[in-house]
């Protein structure tokens, strides 16, 4: 059957990167047709129960800020709120939230349920049909043909997957989900290279059988700390976190099992996560250690499913039970669901544009896990820069990009599409030169005007925001001009120990602001020197990113240049000469040869 619409786009699958591009399209207007595998696992969370974190959780207040749906959903359906890093730098800085699994999962489907420009419907898209270079639409397994003006793929971990339990291993895109069988071949067909990656999960636990009486109690911060500049007045009972050990016996029992492990046995050949490995990949190459953290998450109020943060496992169930048995608290423990490991198709990001549209098919967009990356976040990230796009696309208007001083989302995109990823990319705060900049408590400072003027973010909530920044505003012009004794207020509040709480509670000063507002006036003041030279630096960046490499250029014709160069170039094919100093293996001479070259062309076309 041939569908007689064309939609403006069409979304193949409704995980979290899928999620915010329909949502973003439908609510400027576009229609757009949502194919999954299943309508009732709308952004679902495969493995942990959890939002936001180090650097994710930066990514999800950007996402807000924008005029995202993660921020909102997670304050929503949060059953535990933390701000994580308060020790150190108000850089670092976190939020993190436990989400009730469910009832996330039901919160983005009324969401797109919602929303009149969205058609959900249930299906397996095997083929993209792809007409003088463009994509214009999908063929399904059921047999039919639907057509859009654009395509997103956010497949996550669905293309050809494989699950591995010891020595098991099945088809799968996900726990008792069957994987996306054909769109792989199709992708091939067209050019688009792919590779195998694999990730993994920990096993769940029933919460009776855990001696919770002698384990260590995390509990959630009082008042919550929130992801959207949104929600309002949030009171809500939090649950509480466990956190117990691995320990000798523990390691030892893996130890000598590890030929039962599909992942040192062979049979896994996808690259894993550096960053989150399994438990197997901890005791082998931290051999050093006598213990491991272990956290016991809960995945929400109405069921007894217990989360094994830290313990993500491929190995047999039988010797799964047998380590876990000999952690504290864990002697009892009953397992509901086996932990597993799992392999997917995702394709080299090298392969998009900044705007993750592909760069040899027009009007294919690749979001979320397809690109190489892991994390809720970071594909719910993705997802609405696509849809950004797609907007931009049919408005006429230029891609939607976001530098490397603006976001963590805008970083992330260029570590992708610049220098690519041998193992699933996890954000850190680590990864962002400006991450004084990039704090969690400015992003509505540094994107609501863009979330604003795509049409994301509601008249009432910008001009909220602007009556919050003039009041911040208003509050730094009064510091800098009224005096206590020789020094300013402003000078004051620099001082160690000095806070704008206690200028009220002195009568120095009369403004209230929230707690939002002092945090982000007190980082502004007391980091003021590091800010500057934060903002210097930005301006080169900025220089050296407004030089632009013609997309005409001849990298073979250009003497000089390095054959591994020309190879790395023409691979990545970078916008400017920012860019392509990012790209590994591109010395400055490189780069040198290429500005010539431009600045020659550029003469020649102007002497004509």
């Amino acid at each position: 059957m041939i569908s007689t619409q064309e939609y403006a786009a069409i979304v193949v699958g409704a995980g979290h990167a899928g999620v915010e591009a329909s949502l973003a399209i439908a609510r400027c207007g576009f229609p757009v047709l949502v194919i999954t595998l299943d309508t009732n696992a709308i952004a679902r969370m495969s493995c942990n129960p959890t939002i936001g974190g180090l650097a994710k959780g930066h990514m999800v207040r950007e996402i807000d800020a924008l005029g995202g749906e993660m921020g909102l959903a997670a304050d929503a359906t949060g059953i535990q709120y933390r701000m994580l890093n308060r020790s150190k730098g108000p850089a670092v800085w976190a939020p993190r939230a436990q989400a009730d699994k469910k009832e996330y999962e039901l919160y983005m489907k009324r969401a797109l349920l919602s929303e009149k420009n969205i058609t959900l419907k249930q299906g397996e898209a095997v083929e993209v049909i792809v007409r003088n270079g463009s994509c214009c639409g999908v063929r399904t397994k059921e047999g039919e043909t639907f057509f859009g003006k654009n395509v997103i793929l956010t497949t996550g971990t669905f293309l050809q997957g494989l699950i591995h339990v010891g020595e098991e291993n099945y088809p799968g895109g996900r726990r008792d989900e069957p994987p996306a069988v054909g769109l792989s071949d199709s992708l091939r067909s067209h050019g688009i290279e792919l590779v195998r990656f694999k990730t993994g999960t920990p096993p769940r636990l029933r919460e009776n059988s855990i001696a919770w009486e002698i384990l260590e109690e995390q509990r959630g911060d009082n008042p919550p700390p929130l992801f959207s500049y949104r929600t309002k007045n949030l009171k809500v009972e939090q649950l509480s976190c466990w956190l117990t050990y691995t320990n000798t016996m523990t390691h030892e029992i893996i130890r000598q099992n590890l030929h039962r492990s599909p992942l040192y046995a062979g049979r896994i050949t996808g690259i894993g996560p550096r960053y989150c490995p399994s438990i197997e990949d901890k005791i082998v190459k931290f051999s050093d250690k006598e213990k491991h953290q272990i956290y016991l998450e809960p995945e929400g109020r109405g069921t007894d499913e217990i989360y094994v943060n830290g313990f993500s496992t491929s190995l047999p169930k039988d010797i799964q039970d047998s380590a876990l048995r000999t952690i504290r608290g864990l002697e009892n423990a009953e397992i509901l669901k086996f932990g597993y490991a799992i392999e997917y198709d995702a394709a080299p990001p090298t392969q998009q544009k900044h705007s993750l549209e592909n760069k040899n098919i027009k009007g294919l967009f690749l979001a979320g896990q397809i690109n190489c990356t892991s994390g809720y976040e970071e594909a719910a990230a993705q997802g609405l820069v696509a849809g950004i796009n797609v907007i931009n696309k049919l408005r006429g208007r230029p891609e939607f990009v976001l530098d490397r001083t603006e976001a963590y989302i805008g970083v992330m995109i260029d570590d992708l599409v610049t220098c690519g990823t041998n193992e699933p990319y996890r954000m850190f705060t680590s990864r962002a030169e400006f991450r004084l900049l990039l704090r969690q408590d400015n992003a509505d400072m540094r994107l609501i005007e863009h979330g604003y003027k795509l049409g994301l973010i509601r008249d009432d909530v910008y001009h909220e925001f602007k009556n919050k920044r003039d009041r911040i505003h208003r509050v730094m012009k009064v510091l800098k001009e009224k005096k206590h004794g020789q020094l300013s207020l402003y000078q004051v509040l620099k001082q160690p120990g000095k806070t704008y709480k206690s200028l009220i509670s002195n009568e120095l000063c009369s403004y209230n602001l929230s707690d939002e507002e002092i945090l982000f006036l007190e980082t502004e003041i007391k980091y003021e020197g590091y800010i500057a030279r934060q903002m210097a630096d930005v301006r080169k960046f900025k220089k050296i990113e407004k030089r632009k490499i013609p997309g005409s250029i001849n990298y073979d014709l250009i003497p000089g240049l390095s054959r591994e160069a020309k190879e790395k170039l023409k691979k990545v094919k970078p916008e400017s000469i920012g860019q392509a100093s990012r790209i590994s293996g591109i010395s400055s001479c490189d780069l040198s040869m290429v500005a010539i070259s431009i600045e020659k062309t550029l003469k020649s076309e102007k002497d004509k």
